[in-house]
C-alpha cells in the first residue's frame, strides 16, 4: 500500500473502523530500528503507516503519560475516562462490543430490558441492507452517549481545575508518538500486517453485499 496516498481523513476513518482488541505490538519491535527519513514524503508515509500499525502502542503510552500528570488531580482521573470512553464510542468496532457486551450483561438480570436493548433493524434497499448504517449504543443513537459523557466529563474537568496540567501531559504524550512514529522505520512485518488486515476489512464488507 501506497501510504503516501493516503489522506489525514483516509487515516482517521480507518482508526475508527478497525478493531482496537489487538494486543500492542512486543516492545522489541516497538523500539527496533530508527532512521531519519530522507524527504517530506517518506516521512509523511512513514508516520501515516506507524500510527495505523502501533496504535495500541501509542495509545497505551499516551494513557501512561496522562496517568503521571493524573497523580496530583485524582477527580481530573474521572474526567478523563469518561472524555475518553465518549472519544471511544466514535469508533463503531468499540460501540457495537460495548453495546453486545452490555446487553448480554443486562440479559441475566432483565431479559426484558435487554430485549428493549438491541439496536433496530438496519432498514433494506432494493434487497440489500443499507450501506450507511447508523450506530446504536443499548438501543439508543450513539450521539446520545457521546453527548451525555462528553458533557459530564467538561463539568468535571471545571470542577477539579486540572485541565491545564492533563493538556501539558497530553501534549507530552502526542509529542513522543509523533517523534517515534516520525523516526521508526517501518518493517515488512508492518507492512504485511497492514495488508493483511486491510484484505479482512474487504473481504468482510464483501460478504455483508
Amino acid at each position: 500500500m501506497d501510504w503516501g496516498n493516503v489522506t489525514a481523513e483516509d487515516l482517521i476513518d480507518a482508526l475508527r473502523e478497525v478493531d482496537w482488541s489487538s494486543p500492542p505490538r512486543p516492545l522489541s519491535e516497538f523500539f527496533s530500528r530508527f532512521t531519519v527519513p530522507r524527504s517530506y514524503a517518506k516521512w509523511s508515509s512513514r508516520l501515516k503507516c506507524n500510527l495505523y500499525y502501533y496504535r495500541t502502542n501509542y495509545f497505551i503510552l499516551i494513557t501512561v503519560i496522562l496517568g503521571l500528570g493524573f497523580i496530583r488531580r485524582p477527580l481530573a482521573l474521572v474526567a478523563a475516562f469518561l472524555t475518553a470512553l465518549s472519544i471511544a464510542f466514535l469508533n463503531d468496532s468499540f460501540a457495537g462490543t460495548f453495546s453486545e457486551k452490555a446487553t448480554r450483561t443486562v440479559r441475566q438480570f432483565s431479559p426484558h430490558l435487554a430485549a428493549k436493548m438491541r439496536p433496530p433493524l438496519t432498514p433494506v434497499i432494493r434487497g440489500r441492507p443499507s450501506a450507511k448504517r447508523a450506530i446504536f449504543i443499548c438501543g439508543r443513537p450513539r450521539w446520545v452517549f457521546v453527548f451525555i459523557f462528553a458533557t459530564v466529563s467538561f463539568i468535571l474537568w471545571f470542577v477539579s481545575c486540572g485541565l491545564l496540567t492533563v493538556l501539558w501531559a497530553l501534549a507530552i504524550g502526542l509529542l513522543v508518538t509523533i517523534l517515534h512514529a516520525s523516526f521508526r522505520t517501518p518493517n515488512l512485518k508492518a507492512r504485511l500486517n497492514t495488508f493483511r488486515e486491510e484484505f479482512r476489512a474487504v473481504w468482510r464488507n464483501y460478504s455483508e453485499l
